[in-house]
């Protein structure tokens, strides 16, 4: 393992599950493993007074596994539980499944968000904690940029209402969500080169 890592956490490691090399059954097990991950994360709810859009872990898990597995792999995990989720496997927030109508937007929203974080952190922004601030930034944006207007049409609220329910409650754990992630995905290329220069001195 700590050859693989060592070749592989070179210049060519493009997100940080590339670190430890790829396979077939690698990606399958990291597809389901971060929609599993997205799923636990979205039991961790709190509710909202007013609001049919709870706080949950959800959001940051899936902006994790979109630049942890890239763009490709990020999008096919989310896919998986959406549509895992919508065919019965009770694993979004408070146990739920099916179509909820309110917070679907933000389910599809999932999708396109870990591809788009995949893609930016694919070409580096991973690495240094301000662009991994501004990509998580990008990808609370377009998670919001569907879920808001889905919601507004879902329960028959303006704009202006649907703004106050379905973002502003959850803009200060966005930020605070976004400020770990700056420390922590950077932190991990450290690690994962630290690791790879030790596998090279042993060799």
């Amino acid at each position: 393992m700590a050859d693989g890592l060592a070749v592989a956490a070179g210049h060519r490691a493009g997100v940080l599950s590339d670190a430890w090399g790829g396979s077939l059954v690698r990606d399958v097990a990291l597809v389901t493993g971060a929609a599993a991950v997205v799923g636990v994360a979205a039991q961790v709810s709190v509710t909202v007074p007013g609001s049919p859009v709870p706080v949950t872990g959800q959001t940051f898990a899936v902006l994790l596994a979109g630049t942890a597995l890239g763009p490709a792999r990020g999008a096919a995990s989310m896919l998986l539980y959406v549509v895992a989720g919508a065919l019965g496997v009770p694993w979004f927030a408070d146990g739920s499944h099916g179509w909820p109508a309110a917070t679907t937007g933000y389910l599809l929203g999932f999708v396109l968000a870990a591809a788009v974080v995949g893609r930016l952190a694919s070409t580096g922004a991973d690495r240094r904690p301000l662009r991994m601030f501004g990509t998580m930034v990008a990808g609370n944006v377009l998670i919001y940029a569907v879920g808001v207007p889905w919601l507004a049409i879902a329960t028959g609220v303006d704009v202006t209402t649907a703004l106050l329910l379905g973002l502003v409650p959850f803009l200060p754990g966005d930020l605070l969500k976004a400020l770990l992630a700056a420390g922590l995905l950077p932190g991990s290329w450290r690690l994962v080169r630290r690791l790879s220069d030790g596998a090279r001195r042993r060799g």
